[in-house]
């Protein structure tokens, strides 16, 4: 197995990795489950839905904007509920991207991790809301590509193979040269490991020591990984113990 330090880029998903969609999706739906009140819409419920709800609705409209997207999956999301909605709701859920919150382990790693790699985004937001939570991450990445900019969502490979063209004709970096670190099996690791990219599963659920290998509310098979870490903080952990025991 390869050491991370031989990579010398680390091309990464945002939402679910660096970014708490889960906590920032459940924030966003509190004024429709006020408005509900009792709705009696749990977390889990809500997340397992969402989850699938967005992965057909992106499957459908590749093109939709993520605001787009998000809007149609409220309006499913209340129907399959039985809540009442309104334009209002609907229209703040959809631009809900930018107050989602980063992980607390997020900025402080990236900061580490920006002295040895080259960092890479691979997201399936668009550029206003990736820029909103890029404040928060508070790095400078050398490339960002967006669904927006490809036209459309992972897991399509068509996201990895952009990403990997531009990365090569833009900064010279071969796919050999990366890792794509990531949260999501389904949307990263899946269509990563397909296209033979090294890769890092940042396993914030521990569902690798479980047997449900999949985000809520999703199904996703087995695949291979080259590493786990459980947050962010022990990958950047690990990159610093390689750099400090290859010292003479």
């Amino acid at each position: 197995m390869r050491r991370l330090t031989d990579y010398s880029v680390l091309t990464f998903d945002c939402y679910g990795t660096l970014i708490d969609w889960e906590s920032g999706i459940w924030a966003a739906l509190q004024p429709l489950v006020s408005e509900n009140s009792p709705s009696g819409l749990s977390r889990d419920q809500a997340l397992r839905m969402f989850n699938q709800f967005e992965a057909s609705q992106q499957a459908a409209s590749p093109k939709m904007s993520y605001p787009g997207v998000l809007e149609c999956v409220h309006h499913s999301l209340a129907n399959h509920f039985g809540l009442e909605t309104s334009r209002e709701l609907a229209e703040a859920f959809s631009s809900s991207v930018p107050s989602w919150p980063a992980f607390p382990d997020s900025s402080e790693a990236l900061d580490l991790l920006s002295q040895h790699f080259s960092l890479v985004i691979l997201s399936n937001v668009d550029r206003a809301g990736f820029a909103a939570s890029n404040a928060k991450l508070g790095v400078e990445f050398d490339a960002i590509y967006t669904a927006e900019d490809i036209g459309s969502y992972k897991p399509d490979p068509a996201n990895f193979d952009f990403m990997l063209a531009h990365l090569a004709l833009d900064l010279g970096h071969r796919k050999q040269d990366l890792i794509h670190t990531a949260q999501s099996v389904r949307h990263d690791h899946v269509p990563a490991r397909a296209l033979g990219l090294a890769n890092v599963w940042i396993d914030r659920h521990r569902t690798s020591q479980t047997s449900d290998w999949g985000e809520v509310g999703s199904s996703t098979p087995f695949v291979r990984t080259d590493r786990i870490f459980f947050s962010m903080a022990e990958m950047a952990a690990a990159v610093t113990t390689e750099v400090t025991t290859a010292r003479p």
